[in-house]
Formats: C-alpha cells, structure tokens, sequence
C-alpha cells in the first residue's frame, strides 16, 4: 500500500507542477501520457529484455537465450506481486490469459504461421514458454490501466454478449485455418457491441472519454509497434518474412481482435467498472475503493 500511495502522490505533484508552467490540455496529455506509460510497465520490461538480450547475448554462453527470458519473466510476474502493482487476483485472470496464449502459440507454430527459431530448454512444442508472457502483459496492461485511470465503461452491453463474442474470436484463431475466416462478421460484432459504450478515464479530478472501439484500435497499434520489436529482435520470425520488413498491417487487426479477449478475461474481476446505463460523467466519489490500486 505504501508503494501504491507513493505514486498516487508523485502523480499529484507531478500534474500539479505542469499545470502551473503549462496550459491545461498540454499538462492534461503530458499526464494522460505517462499514466499510459506506468499502465504498460510489464509489456515495456518484457520488449526491453528482448531488446537488451538479442543485443549482448552470446551463443556459447551456458543458457540460452529464451530460458532466461522465461526466468525474466517469471521474476517480474514475482516483483509486481511483491511490490502489489498487482493484485492476487488479477494475476490469476492474468494467469488465465497467459494460458489461452500459450496454448494459441503452439497451435499456430504448429500451422506454420510463425516460428521461434533459438534453441531453448524450457520449450514446449517448439513455442518458448515465456511466450505466454507476452500475451499476459496485455492483460497485465488491461488490469493495470482500468485501475490507473478508474476507468468506467458506460453503457455496457450484456456480460454473456461480450463472453461469446470473446469465445468466437478466439475460437476464429484456431478454425480459419480449416473454415471460412469470419474476421470481417466479428469486427463488425466489436462495433455493433461496444459502439455506444464509453470508456471513462481520469486525469487528476477530471474524466475524460472516449469510444471503446476507438480506443481498442489505437491500443492494437501500438500492439503491432511491439511486434515489430519481436520480430526485430530475431525472437520470433513470421511464415514467408525475413524479420527485417515490417509485420503485416493485417496483424494490428489481429490485436484488435485479441484484445477483445483480453479485456473481456479482465472484467470477470473488474466488473464494478461495468456500468449498464449511459453516464453524463463519472463521479470521484464513485470510483472504486482503490483496493489494489496505484
């Protein structure tokens, strides 16, 4: 709690200090940007040990390359417990989301779709089990910044309408191989869904907002930005690619649809940010409780 209270008031002191020297709407985005950036603190630890590793690593060292980034990131998923930027509880919804990845890795590496081409110990099917953790920052991301920003999202639809769209999307990931790839049906879903729902965040003593489907897009960019990193960095390689070009645009729409599952995994345990009726704007005092919280 400590810790949690810690950044809660290095962040008032912070916004305070830039909305004295700068005007408002700059301050606003300054801070807006930098909680995003606390928000993303495990997906930006895993993409730096790729960076960093790829850069010092040496093939006769004693382990190789992915097994430490196993250990890696078995020791951060251990510090964000320990330091209670994660609580128990998301963890084990993390936890869910990282076994959905993994399992979805080795299936696609078995379809050819991808490849991890480094030798490794800790390897199963020929997908590295620190994989899993890639997938799991996002859920990490998902947990951490509805909680950062005491996120609300109003009006949202039926829960059993977004499980099965969740369900349908990440079933499509496995069947598009073997039947028709109804992508194009489920962005149309996403939107259908989620078009009035707002996506309430606060900066300071202000909420802002805006639509679900439009910030599920600029997320799935900069998604797509971190899998340039993995490809750049030689960790994994894309069927037909030669790991210098750029991923596929078509791959941001693939996130799009990933974090779909993410965020609805991540509301089984955030369900009082669910709010069923349209809202004007949220009210501090309504926030949640801050169990948790940084």
């Amino acid at each position: 709690m400590k810790i949690q209270q810690s950044t809660r008031q290095i962040e008032r002191r912070l916004g305070d200090a830039t909305r004295r020297i700068l005007p408002r709407p700059v301050a606003e985005l300054i801070m807006f940007t930098l909680k995003q950036a606390w928000a993303c603190l495990f997906a930006a630890l895993m993409l730096g040990g790729l960076i960093v590793s790829d850069l010092i690593w040496d093939d006769a060292w004693v382990i190789q390359r992915y097994d430490a980034l196993f250990v890696y990131a078995i020791s951060l998923q251990v510090l964000f417990l320990i330091f209670k930027l994660e609580s128990l509880t998301e963890a084990r919804v993390i936890l869910l989301f990282h076994i959905t990845g993994t399992a979805m890795e080795i299936y696609k590496v078995k379809m050819g779709s991808w490849a991890y081409p480094e030798p490794g110990f800790f390897k199963l099917w020929g997908v590295p089990l620190f994989s899993g953790f890639m997938y799991a920052s996002v859920g990490s991301f998902m947990a951490r910044v509805i909680r950062i920003f005491d996120m609300r999202f109003a009006p949202y639809p039926p829960f059993w309408m977004t499980f099965i769209l969740g369900a349908a999307i990440y079933l499509n990931f496995f069947t598009h191989h073997y039947i028709f790839d109804i992508r194009l049906l489920l962005f149309a879903a996403t939107f259908i869904l989620f078009i009035r729902t707002r996506v309430w965040f606060r900066i300071a003593q202000k909420y802002y907002w805006m639509p679900l489907p439009v910030a599920a897009f600029f997320t799935s960019f900069f998604l797509w930005v971190a899998e340039n990193v993995g490809t750049g960095t030689g960790t994994w390689v894309y069927a037909g690619t030669d790991g210098l070009s750029f991923v596929s645009l078509a791959k941001m729409g693939s996130w799009y649809l990933l974090l779909y599952v993410s965020f609805v995994t991540v509301t089984l345990v955030t369900r009082e940010a669910l709010i069923k009726e349209p809202i004007s704007n949220p009210k501090i005092a309504d926030a949640p409780s801050g169990k948790g919280r940084e």
